[in-house]
């Protein structure tokens, strides 16, 4: 099923993020002359616009934010995987940076196993990718 979903584009500001997915790492952009963390990825930093972020691996590991379960599926690539779960992460290094994804019960799981009613806000989760392409492996999420 995997290959009828959309794939995001791949451009020169995000392609560091894809390259770290295909390693198997997570990456985001940092601040060079604050240190603070930059998602989603952009080509100066919001907090000294003159400085070029550059791209740091992180831990993977954050919180479950906030989540919904589209009825109906918006996009009519998902609508076989209905009802399916989107999470918004907050990272552990810094909870104000989310980033969005699926909860799976485990590495290539689908993005339907779960319950919804099993989604709880707090609870821990990790990386995992799932090779969609040969350039896009998609960061999903599993309970820590």
């Amino acid at each position: 099923m995997s290959e009828a979903l959309l794939l995001p584009p791949i451009n020169e500001e995000n392609a560091p993020f894809w390259e770290g997915c295909r390693a198997g790492e997570l990456r985001v952009q940092r601040c060079p002359g604050t240190g603070r963390l930059i998602f989603p990825p952009r080509c100066l930093s919001p907090w000294a616009p003159h400085a070029e972020p550059a791209w740091t691996p992180v831990s993977g590991r954050g919180a479950i934010w906030s989540f919904v379960v589209p009825h109906p599926p918006l996009l009519p690539a998902y609508a076989a995987l209905a009802p399916y779960n989107v999470i918004l992460v907050a990272l552990d290094e810094d909870p104000a940076l989310r980033l969005v994804g699926n909860l799976v019960a485990r590495a290539g799981g689908a993005i339907n196993e779960l319950d919804p009613a099993a989604i709880r806000i707090g609870a821990p989760v990790r990386v995992v990718f799932e090779r969609l392409s040969d350039e896009i492996h998609l960061p999903r999420w599993v309970p820590a």
